[in-house]
């Protein structure tokens, strides 16, 4: 009997010793302010609420990133009326997105019509523009057409004098400000080994020159422009930012990052100060694509 009892107490123990290594609650993210500290969802969006533009800077692919998109349209939407924006729809594609949100076409046409729509466009922000389209708010594709990135990527700026007179309506008036020595455009150099030269830094310019000049173009009066981009385009207050602030330098803009890490509960080092907020998921997180 003694014998069973030590056998059940092990038993009890080694249960006890692995339940202690289970967290009580697995979180799939987590908020960090640009110090690095903890903040809470509710004075992340009081806080937001307060500025003239909002940069969501998203990883593509991660769900608990869209999701929280959506979320936090909705929230800031009940303190006042926002306009959306998002780098993925293209200025090329703006008379689509108005007719869909219009009611002229359905959802099928413009599936089938945007042939650009990424591959994730269903899933991952399809619901943004319908929640646009439930609440009659206006929606802007800002990016500069795809193909036209390229022809900088591969002639430098000077390609797109080539474009037509309609065509430049789609990118920011020329010739843009450029400034090579920006961090974020140096570290793509970088990562990148040399390879694609000073022309692409300029491509990445060019897509954010042309998203800040259409986030200027739709702000009105008295609402908040919440605006949808990869977190490249935004991190360290360079890219969009770096443009908005040169034609507006009143403008009050606030960031946003998403980054992925093993370890959610403290932001790494390298994140601290990137944007206004950080959203920290966990790298295990399964992806769209």
């Amino acid at each position: 009997m003694k014998k069973i009892g030590s056998i059940f107490f092990f038993i009890l123990l080694v249960s006890s010793m692995v339940m202690a290594q289970v967290p009580k609650h697995k979180r799939a993210y987590k908020l960090y302010n640009k110090s690095g500290k903890k903040v809470s969802y509710r004075k992340m969006v009081k806080q937001l609420a307060k500025a003239d533009v909002v940069l969501f800077g998203e990883l593509h692919n991660n769900p608990i990133a869209h999701w929280m998109e959506l979320t936090l349209a909705k929230d800031l939407h009940q303190k006042r009326e926002i306009v959306l924006g998002t780098e993925l729809l293209e200025r090329d594609q703006q008379s689509l997105i108005d007719d869909y949100l219009a009611g002229r076409i359905d959802a099928k046409a413009m599936d089938t019509l945007a042939k650009t729509l990424p591959v994730n466009y269903k899933t991952d922000y399809k619901p943004l523009v319908d929640f646009a389209k439930k609440e009659h708010l206006v929606f802007v594709g800002s990016n500069i057409p795809r193909r036209f990135a390229r022809i900088v990527y591969r002639k430098g700026f000077e390609g797109l004098d080539e474009l037509s007179k309609k065509e430049k309506d789609w990118v920011a008036p020329l010739p843009i400000e450029y400034d090579p020595n920006l961090k974020s455009y140096q570290e793509m150099i970088g990562m990148m080994g040399g390879h694609g030269g000073d022309n692409l830094p300029k491509a990445q310019a060019i897509k954010d020159a042309t998203m800040a000049h259409f986030i200027i173009q739709y702000l009105q009066k008295g609402k908040l422009f919440f605006h949808v981009n990869g977190s490249y385009h935004s991190d360290q207050y360079e890219g969009i930012v770096w443009y908005l602030k040169k034609k507006v330098p009143e403008l009050k803009v606030k960031t946003i990052s998403v980054v992925a890490q093993k370890d959610i509960n403290k932001l790494d080092k390298e994140a601290v100060g990137i944007a206004d907020f950080i959203i920290v998921v966990d790298e295990d997180m399964t992806t769209t694509y």
